[in-house]
Order: C-alpha cells, then sequence, then structure tokens
C-alpha cells in the first residue's frame, strides 16, 4: 500500500497547537499543520536537522495541560509554496491517553463519532497486519 491511498484511509484534521519534536537530545518547536490517527504534518522546527531513520518523540500541547505523545517517524519532507519546508510524520507508537485525545480531536471535526470508530478499527487492523507480517531474518519465524 502505499503513503497516498494512507492519507485516503484516514481523515486529515486542520489543528494549530504548541507542538515540540524531540530527536537524539535536541528539541526544536514547530507549527502543527495538521493530524490524523496515522500521522501528522508539522513545520520544519528551526536549526534542527532530523535523522529519518531515527524515531522521534513529538509532543503536541492541548488546552487544559493535556498533551499527546506520539512517537514518529519521518516520512516525507516538501518545500510548500512560500517557501517553509513541512514533514510529514507517521505514528509509530502512542499511549492510551494520547491517542484517546488524538481520537477525540478527529471525532470532534469530523462531527461523526463513527467515523472516527472506523478510522480507529482500521489503524489497529493496519498495525495488526504489520506485526504479523513481520519476520527476523534470524529464525524466519513472525515476531
Amino acid at each position: 500500500m502505499d503513503h497516498t491511498e494512507n492519507r485516503r484511509r484516514f481523515s486529515r484534521i486542520a489543528f494549530t497547537a504548541q507542538t515540540e519534536i524531540h530527536q537524539d537530545g535536541n528539541r526544536g518547536s514547530c507549527e502543527l499543520l495538521d493530524l490524523s490517527l496515522k500521522g501528522l504534518l508539522a513545520s520544519k522546527p528551526e536549526q534542527m536537522q532530523i535523522n529519518p531513520e531515527n524515531t522521534c518523540q513529538i509532543i503536541i500541547t492541548l488546552a487544559d495541560e493535556a498533551m499527546i505523545r506520539m512517537h514518529a517517524k519521518l516520512t516525507r519532507e516538501d518545500v510548500a509554496l512560500d517557501g517553509q519546508s513541512h514533514l510529514g510524520f507517521s505514528c509509530e507508537e502512542i499511549d492510551v491517553d494520547s491517542i484517546s485525545h488524538l481520537r477525540r480531536l478527529v471525532e470532534l471535526n469530523l462531527g461523526d463519532p463513527e467515523a472516527s470508530n472506523r478510522e480507529l478499527f482500521e489503524l489497529i487492523a493496519m498495525r495488526s497486519n504489520e506485526k504479523n507480517n513481520n519476520v527476523d531474518p534470524d529464525d524466519k519465524e513472525p515476531l
């Protein structure tokens, strides 16, 4: 499945919030542009190089001190018409509280609780298939 097909499966919502990216001991603040249950798009933090081989911790601060924390990998970097770099991240790991906040944001912005439930179940099924298809090259057994 290609990246474009994934993008269509998960609704992206425009949302702005204070966002930080942490990787390899470095930290950068950036502008969150949109997010979905699968990942997010953000502006590139100034003075920070992101290694696409390593996972980042992304912290999105919501109202009332609630936060969405996820481990994500850089999947793409685009340059917008205004010349600013935008970074696309795919969520690799997220805790229960964070996915609950994220699901609620998607639900409120879609205006359809069933749509957000379908997307959540699709994400769970996709992650389950990814785990079942991973094979350790040394023993050829599923991980």
